[in-house]
């Protein structure tokens, strides 16, 4: 893996440049003190519908306090129940046939272990599409310790194989906000293993690292990003000169915009409403809070579906773009009063706020599809006079002294993940792409990225793309000599800038 030379790219980062030749590559955790109960009701939570045999019901204790081994004796994991490994196998196996790409890299690598000696921590979902990266990366040469990033998406069977697969994964669905911590505390494991490598959804690995072990990082050789809320704390770091080694910017790449964010969301937003609400979307009103790619993809598939949208913007491009499409933009607090579903996908905080609650009629559900709860202000919601009741796995109902209900989905956190599914083929898209940027930084000889924050080319986004291809039974024309010269550009590409988004 070679790249040339750096150039700058508008939004502060670095483009990075392949080589056209180069574009393929031929313990037991110790026993937690007391829990505070203060992480309200997560723990009551239950599996996700479709994740066959991940629910025991007989399980009552908590991961921390069983002792628990794989058939090969390997003890250094936390999961739910390593005896569901034989169901998260299959629904990983279920996962690959969608997943084209990743699987193209493994047969790809042959004897040449890119990731050869590579040692990758991981904070991510835990599910059967991110279990195929995650087999992915140790077929290409690394080893793996994975934790999950958010305390609802993780797939119980699908951890439980991970573990058996001797990958150290510590996670399991319905950590309270102290186990989520202790999971990617003892994921680190600073006393016995040197990460060279992060991968991140959410920043939170990298905080914790950046908070408690801030000396690891003279060994790390990068950061792989995928997440807006992620990126805006990269960037932060970055601005105070507290980022201290290179960080790929993988959220703005085309192939996590354009499939993760819009394409995943269009389909995603209906079934996690569906499992959750049993709503029928006709004929209801809908507030989505942001006109990013998420609220393109949730307003596309509300619309099909008959429900009247709104937008709330601050961007005036993406008010105007949702203008355009025939969505009324407005406030919050003007319509409030009168919709049936508020979804927001922001990436900000507090966009949702008591205020609003206080002013929504009975039954108004609220969700959101961003990555961090928040965008809701859940805290103003835990207090005396306010009854939380719990109806279904991710259903709460917010009751007011008046006997008013707002039903709450997935105690505000990613509403697709937590109580639905994705499209496999979406996440093999970006996947790929976070794979590719993991050997970039690997393989790149010293020098070649500083402290600084990083964008993949469209020259990686195109070979990703077209990896998938074959599976759509999709043939691309070729452009002729004589047009790729009136163009301007090389006939195999890249046909895009590379500030195209």
């Amino acid at each position: 893996w070679q790249a040339s030379p750096l150039s700058v790219c508008p939004r502060e980062a670095v483009q990075i440049q392949l080589n056209d030749e180069k574009q393929e590559f031929n313990k037991r955790p110790t026993k937690a003190g007391p829990r505070s109960l203060s992480h309200s009701i997560s723990q009551s939570s239950t599996e996700s519908f479709t994740s066959v045999g991940s629910e025991s019901s007989e399980d009552d204790l908590s991961p921390q306090d069983k002792l628990q081994s794989t058939s090969k004796g390997l003890s250094d994991f936390c999961v739910k129940n390593i005896k569901q490994a034989a169901f998260g196998r299959k629904e990983i196996e279920i996962a690959q046939q969608e997943m084209p790409a990743l699987m193209i890299l493994r047969k790809r690598a042959g004897g040449e272990k890119p990731l050869a000696g590579a040692k990758v921590v991981g904070c991510t979902h835990i599910t059967a599409q991110t279990a195929v990266l995650i087999e992915t990366l140790a077929a290409l040469g690394a080893q793996c310790r994975w934790a999950a990033c958010n305390i609802f998406s993780t797939q119980n069977a699908v951890a439980a194989a991970l573990a058996e697969a001797e990958i150290s994964v510590f996670a399991w669905k319905g950590e309270s906000e102290e186990d989520f911590w202790w999971c990617i505390d003892r994921c680190i494991d600073p006393d016995n293993w040197q990460p060279d490598l992060i991968l991140d959804d959410g920043g939170d690995l990298t905080h914790l690292m950046c908070k408690k072990y801030p000396h690891l990082f003279k060994n790390i050789r990068g950061i792989v990003e995928e997440s807006v809320t992620g990126i805006y704390r990269l960037y932060q770091l970055s601005k105070t000169g507290k980022l201290c080694v290179p960080a790929m910017n993988v959220n703005d790449s085309v192939t996590k915009q354009k499939f993760d964010n819009l394409y995943c969301c269009k389909e995603s937003i209906l079934d996690g409403l569906k499992r959750t609400t049993d709503v029928m979307f006709g004929g209801k009103q809908v507030v989505v809070c942001g006109y990013g790619e998420v609220g393109k993809g949730c307003c596309t598939a509300l619309k099909g579906l008959g429900a009247v949208v709104y937008i709330t913007e601050v961007d005036p491009i993406c008010a105007l773009q949702a203008c355009m499409d025939g969505l009324r933009v407005t406030t919050l607090s003007k319509v409030v009063r009168q919709v049936d579903i508020i979804i927001s996908c922001t990436g900000n905080k507090n966009v949702i706020t008591r205020e609003h609650f206080n002013r929504m009629k009975n039954g108004c559900i609220v969700c959101n599809m961003g990555h961090s709860n928040t965008e809701i202000d859940l805290s103003s919601l835990r207090t005396a006079e306010l009854k939380w009741q719990r109806v279904r796995p991710h259903v709460d109902h917010v009751i007011w002294p008046e006997g008013k209900r707002v039903v709450l989905l997935a105690e505000g956190r990613l509403l697709n993940l937590c109580c639905s599914t994705v499209p496999s083929v979406v996440l093999s898209v970006s996947a790929t792409t976070q794979a590719l940027a993991l050997i970039e930084l690997y393989n790149a000889p010293q020098g070649r990225y500083q402290k600084d924050i990083y964008l993949l080319p469209k020259k990686m986004d195109e070979y990703v793309a077209s990896l998938h291809l074959p599976m759509f039974e999709a043939h691309l024309t070729e452009l002729t000599d004589d047009q790729a010269s009136y163009l301007g550009i090389s006939k195999h590409g890249p046909f895009k800038p590379n500030y195209y988004r």
